[in-house]
């Protein structure tokens, strides 16, 4: 009962009441939606965010991103950092579709599928999601277990993890591409279901940071990793716990995009880990942890997917859109590095 104190969060600066960085996000959002409005009634002579078909693409290509942010938020909130996330998504997707290939195509056997000739084919839907959340959890254990236990400085382990899980993905099926799901396997990733699963998964998880024991520790250990082991948490064991429920997430992440695709590619999630990072950090999750929501990552989630949608709408070049993300992703971590100061200027 001692670390139901604890609770970082929802701490605010001594003196007045501190202005809540979801509103700054959401703030942040309207205006820079409107700018691109007014942008393209000048530069296109269209309406931006009247467009719904752009508006639903926008949704559905940051909503795969936006389920690994919620795993990234909750292991930054702790202090730390994941950059293997997009290299599971890599490797989840691939293995798992290898699971769940079809055995005919266009009427005629398919023996090109990965497991021919061990007869998996036709497989329930069922086996290869198992497969996926089962390596992501893995994954995320071994994160967990080399930050938590080893004591190895999260940046590198999940370097570490981010290398070996792209390596296993390309060496999986030697660089080749794996298509033709079932199905029953491809449904998970069309229409709205992507976004349904990411509004749905961030739900549970801001209750949980909310008003569960799981999110005062988490809060905790961010905001003082001695005091929260001073108070009873089980610091290492939960630490694990976070970087597995990540794993988990970006395994979720992997099982949509390659069913939503209907293939799947040894260098799919490449740089995802980086644009869950900055969807958080532009959400007001900081990076020395202890502070942050999923609702703020939610925010940030849309104002990257607004930036990149305008830019795309405007017809802006495609490799000035990657200098304008490079831009973006630094401009996030100046944000939260100013935020700090100015918070210990007021403390």
């Amino acid at each position: 009962m001692a670390d139901m104190a604890i609770n970082p969060g929802a701490a605010a600066p001594r003196g007045r009441r501190a202005w809540p960085t979801e509103l700054n996000a959401l703030i942040g959002l309207v205006a820079i939606a409107l700018v691109f409005e007014a942008l393209a009634w000048a530069i296109r002579g269209q309406t931006f965010l009247g467009n719904t078909a752009i508006l639903r693409i926008m949704i559905l290509q940051v909503a795969v991103v936006g389920i690994i942010a919620i795993g990234v938020t909750q292991v930054i909130i702790t202090g730390g950092i994941d950059l293997s996330s997009g290299s599971l998504v890599g490797m989840v997707g691939i293995i798992a579709m290898s699971f769940a290939q079809a055995g005919t195509r266009n009427g005629a056997d398919f023996t090109g599928a990965v497991f021919w000739e061990q007869g998996w084919v036709d497989l329930p839907v069922a086996v290869p999601i198992a497969v996926g959340l089962v390596l992501g959890l893995i994954a995320g254990v071994v994160n967990g277990a080399l930050v938590a236990y080893a004591k190895i400085p999260p940046f590198i382990a999940t370097l570490g993890m981010m290398v070996t899980a792209r390596g296993v993905a390309k060496w999986w099926t030697a660089g080749e591409a794996v298509s033709n799901p079932t199905p029953s396997f491809a449904a998970l990733g069309q229409g709205m279901m992507p976004v349904l699963i990411f509004v749905a998964l961030a739900v549970l998880f801001q209750a949980l940071l909310s008003f569960t024991l799981y999110g005062t520790r988490t809060y905790a250990i961010g905001s003082n990793r001695d005091a929260a082991r001073m108070s009873g948490i089980n610091v290492e064991r939960h630490l694990v716990l976070v970087y597995a429920l990540a794993g988990s997430l970006a395994a979720v992440a992997g099982l949509i995009a390659v069913s939503r695709q209907l293939t799947a590619q040894a260098g799919l999630g490449v740089m995802y880990e980086l644009d869950a990072i900055a969807m958080a950090v532009i959400g007001g999750v900081s990076l020395v942890g202890g502070r942050g929501s999923i609702i703020g990552t939610a925010l940030g989630m849309l104002i990257f997917g607004i930036i990149i949608s305008g830019f795309t709408f405007l017809r802006v070049d495609a490799y000035y859109q990657e200098m304008i993300k490079g831009g973006i992703i630094v401009g996030a971590v100046a944000l939260d590095v100013w935020r700090q100061r100015r918070r210990a200027l007021r403390g």
